[in-house]
């Protein structure tokens, strides 16, 4: 009998296999198609010959660890303890998981904002705990009034998204305020806050759980060197949390990962003494700058971007299908692949909004932009 009965191929794997045998230009999954920073491979060659290829230490390499304390601190004004209060993963799906499997029991409740990313409810599924699924606003922020009714002496977790995928908002610092209210209503619930998007935001910085101080005892923060670096290929990311909350992830990751590449490890240890990370947000507004220019003349209504590499927009305009259909027919006639939105909701409610990944080249967007305004 299956424990996730209601799983099966996620959507970003049937666009892509689509994209590939149409020949279509791939703006649905999420990864970059222009070279890593050429710094960044210069210190992987290097590394390739140094004494880094047994096992790291299963909570991280030790100047990795430094590196990433001392890059909060730049970021975010919060002094952390490598040895107690960080964790390497093998990316921000694993931290996630981890940490779920580690701080959620049976019959605990677990609030997910929708459209939400999909390795969320199945983790709390799996760790026998109850996913409670809320819609945002259709502005894509939180209805705290939804929020607030939902959450109760079960729920053990909630779990946010900041900046968000699929939407690309950011949250404002009234909903920061209100999920500090709610965590201090509900002294039992916890914060996951998914932020692998915190370096690639635009006109403001998005606001971190790092930086709110009635937040940091209760919060599990994951990041994403994948995203971060482009380098989603690598796949490692690291967890921030109070050493009491870690401890716990720690006893669980030490038996799904044990410790994570070490080559990696040393290489963006290296790196982060050399690169600067407040010049992404400007790398990526060029390119969202780019794509909204490009379709300006279409009949799609692109909704606001405020983060991640991800455009939204309304078709409504164009065709009345549902929005699975009408990407998968973007697709297979029109050449270019998208994700539609519906599908990170529980209830797959329809907006009839789709999604374009712009972290490609300045040719592969103006191919694409050209095809789309053609419709």
């Amino acid at each position: 009998m299956s424990k996730l009965p209601n799983v099966g191929t996620t959507i970003f794997s049937v666009m892509s296999k689509l994209a590939t045998e149409h020949d279509a230009i791939n703006l649905s999954q999420g990864f970059p198609n222009f070279p890593v920073d050429s710094v960044l491979t210069s210190i992987l060659e290097k590394n390739a010959t140094g004494n880094f290829h047994q096992y790291a230490p299963m909570p991280g390499n030790s100047n990795l660890l430094f590196a990433i304390s001392k890059l909060i601190t730049q970021s975010y004004g919060r002094t952390v303890s490598e040895n107690d209060e960080l964790l390497i993963t093998a990316g921000a799906t694993q931290a996630i998981f981890t940490t779920i499997m580690a701080l959620i029991n049976s019959h605990d409740e677990v609030v997910i904002l929708d459209p939400s990313y999909d390795c969320y409810e199945p983790s709390v599924i799996l760790a026998g705990g109850k996913p409670v699924r809320i819609s945002l606003g259709n502005d894509f922020l939180p209805d705290w009034n939804l929020i607030n009714d939902a959450v109760n002496a079960k729920t053990k977790l909630i779990i946010t998204n900041n900046p968000h995928n699929p939407s690309g908002r950011t949250w404002k610092e009234s909903d920061m305020q209100q999920l500090e209210q709610l965590v201090e209503k509900h002294p039992q619930l916890l914060v996951l806050s998914d932020e692998v998007y915190e370096y690639i935001t635009f006109e403001n910085k998005h606001i971190s759980a790092h930086s709110r101080s009635a937040l940091i005892e209760k919060s599990i923060v994951v990041s994403s060197f994948g995203k971060t670096f482009h380098i989603t290929g690598w796949k490692i990311g690291y967890i921030t949390a109070p050493k009491h909350l870690l401890d716990e992830i720690k006893k669980v990751h030490q038996f799904n990962v044990f410790s994570v590449n070490s080559i990696s490890q040393q290489c963006l240890a290296d790196y982060l003494s050399v690169t600067d990370v407040a010049t992404l947000g400007e790398f990526y507004q060029q390119k969202r700058d780019l794509f909204r220019d490009l379709m300006s003349t279409s009949n799609f209504n692109l909704l606001p971007c405020e983060g991640t590499y991800f455009q939204t927009a309304d078709y409504s305009k164009i065709s009345n299908q549902s929005d699975v259909d009408f990407c998968k027919q973007l697709t297979t006639d029109v050449g270019v692949a998208t994700i539609p939105i519906s599908v990170f909701n529980a209830d797959q409610k329809d907006t009839k909004i789709i999604r374009f990944c712009f972290a490609k080249d300045e040719e592969t967007l103006t191919k694409a932009a050209q095809l789309l305004c053609k419709i």
